[in-house]
């Protein structure tokens, strides 16, 4: 049997139980190289580091096989000493009564803490869900903050959720002085609020994967008045639905719960919680509900949408929240090639998170295949140039994983317009996806009612399809093939237009932007792509009647930019 030494790990001969080392994985790499972060057991013989997440056993062999893919397991912590001490006073001075400290079971440890690279003195706030103890949230005197290393994130408070009413707020202090107040039916966020110019924050709502919250009636958002806090509330009401959310203003300059708890008290504090106003019905806008978003207009001018990740056609076009884009193109130009590199760009460059519609794309590994080259640019089989690493290819499916979920349901049946959006927006719930890709219409499974023309149906649906883009902020891409094209007297397809489009004049109607990717099919050498912006709804987005030259990679199906380009031909004819 292996011995700590076999991992580098310096133990006294004499140590027992537990005891406190430095790390082998991460130590030396630090300022505070003799900081001793590694928690050892020497009876069990097992081991932890607080600062790395390195974790161990003797009794585990050093090489980790990966059968395939399963839900995660956590460590499970254990549980901190309920003798309060000094902290008793602490929680005291906030306004927390004993009675809540005692019933959430609040305690002390010393730990170590990252941020000092040293062992500190901590109050421990438990995580219980259903009763079992999956984290611990620790916090020092001088506000630093950590939590179990690969322990599970959930919402603190969780076993105190009503499906009533439920109040959340940001910070475990908040809770506790929210239940002084009288109301115990209240939970925190795990990891606070993003800050004001994070864009990769989706990871911090994971804990929203959870079927027991879609069951709660009545949300209460009483997060921090704060630039963060105001982020913060804005998604949970996106994630949660304005219809199930109120939202608590706090008394004069306190900008969170304990700060009305300490400064005017728990019947102050409970006005608050109680006279929480409706997030506004969708469909019915006060001016004033706007006064924020009027405001940032008025000092910051208006948003322009994300780019595609090509600055050529960045005058043209831009991605926008809340927007429906339709693209179109003749048979083999590349429409969902182009599509993909869009997806891997704005995954990349703005941690977007997708829902990808695209059954013409099977099987799905092959797909994946080609969004992993696009992100590496790079061939994953063998060619003409060398292939990825193993190690790398490891790297790009970690990455794909983190931004793409793909809907295909085993019934083509279920292939409705129906079931992708009532999916997609489980997905903004739980996962946060900002946009939808459908690619393309005509596999979507047609359910016209009798007596309804082809032209109704297809407006219809895009309206819904509006809606859901609009209601969840999510931008949503559709792949719309045009009608049979004829070639022109040199036997070239011309560009198509988006009246082009098979079924209805809605397709340009409807859309709010307007996307032509094109090619000469006669010159299958040219690697030349020609991207159409015919239509833009929205000034700040871009505008139409030009767009972009690209050059595509055969090897990888990557593009690379040639130039901006303003087109000429009928494809701008109808601005």
């Amino acid at each position: 049997m292996k011995t700590f030494s076999d991992f580098g790990i310096v133990v006294s001969a004499s140590a027992s139980g537990e005891t406190d080392t430095t790390c082998p994985q991460c130590s030396a790499q630090r300022k505070k190289r003799n900081a001793k972060c590694l928690s050892v057991n020497v009876d069990r013989g097992v081991w932890h580091c607080a600062h790395c997440g390195w974790t161990g056993s003797l009794g585990e062999s050093s090489t980790v096989v990966h059968p395939g893919w399963s839900k995660p397991r956590f460590r499970k912590p254990e549980a901190p000493v309920t003798t309060l001490g000094g902290a008793a006073a602490y929680l005291a001075e906030r306004g927390v009564t004993s009675a809540v400290t005692q019933r959430n079971r609040i305690g002390v440890a010393r730990v170590y803490m990252p941020q000092v690279e040293d062992h500190v003195a901590a109050i421990a706030f438990p995580y219980y869900r259903n009763g079992e103890l999956v984290n611990v949230k620790y916090r020092d005197r001088e506000k630093n903050f950590r939590m179990e290393a690969g322990a599970e994130r959930v919402l603190y408070g969780y076993d105190d959720i009503d499906n009533a009413r439920c109040v959340i707020v940001e910070g475990e202090i908040d809770k506790l002085s929210v239940e002084t107040a009288g109301v115990t039916s209240c939970v925190s966020v795990p990891d606070g609020a993003p800050t004001p110019n994070s864009r990769d924050y989706a990871s911090k709502f994971s804990f929203l994967d959870d079927e027991r919250l879609e069951a709660v009636k009545e949300w209460v958002i009483a997060v921090d008045s704060d630039a963060p806090g105001i982020r913060l509330a804005e998604e949970l009401i996106r994630r949660f639905g304005p219809e199930k959310c109120r939202r608590v203003t706090w008394a004069t300059e306190c900008k969170d719960a304990n700060d009305v708890l300490r400064s005017f008290g728990a019947s102050v504090l409970r006005e608050c919680i109680d006279n929480a106003e409706q997030v506004p019905l969708r469909g019915v806008i006060r001016p004033f509900d706007l006064r924020r978003e009027l405001d940032g207009l008025y000092t910051n001018g208006t948003r322009r949408g994300k780019s595609t990740g090509w600055r050529s056609l960045d005058e043209w076009y831009t991605v926008r929240e809340g927007e429906l884009s339709i693209v179109t193109g003749t048979p083999n130009s590349g429409k969902s090639n182009w599509l993909d590199g869009v997806m891997v760009n704005l995954a990349e460059n703005e941690h977007w998170r997708f829902a990808v519609f695209s059954p013409e794309n099977q099987p799905l590994q092959n797909h994946m295949k080609r969004m992993l080259e696009h992100h590496a640019r790079i061939p994953f089989n063998d060619g003409p140039r060398q292939r990825m690493s193993p190690e790398r290819k490891d790297r790009e499916i970690d990455w794909l994983d983190a931004h793409m979920r793909f809907l295909l349901p085993d019934d083509e049946s279920d292939w409705t317009i129906e079931w992708i959006l009532k999916t997609a927006s489980q997905l903004v719930s739980r996962w946060g996806i900002n946009a939808l890709v459908i690619d393309p219409w005509n596999e979507i499974e047609q359910q016209r009612p009798d007596k309804m023309t082809e032209t109704a149906y297809i407006s219809d649906c895009l309206r819904r399809v509006r809606q859901f883009a609009r209601r969840a902020k999510v931008h949503v891409f559709m792949v719309a093939h045009p009608a049979k094209m004829y070639r022109d007297k040199d036997g070239k397809y011309p560009v198509p237009n988006l009246y082009d489009i098979s079924g209805s004049a809605h397709w340009r109607n409807k859309a709010d932007n307007g996307i032509v990717v094109y090619r000469d099919l006669n010159d299958a050498e040219n690697p030349q792509v020609e991207i159409h912006v015919q239509k833009i709804r929205f000034r700040e987005v871009g505008k139409a009647g030009g767009g972009t030259t690209l050059i595509y990679d055969k090897v990888t199906g990557a593009y690379s930019e040639s130039g901006p380009q303003k087109f000429s031909d009928r494809s701008a004819e109808d601005f």
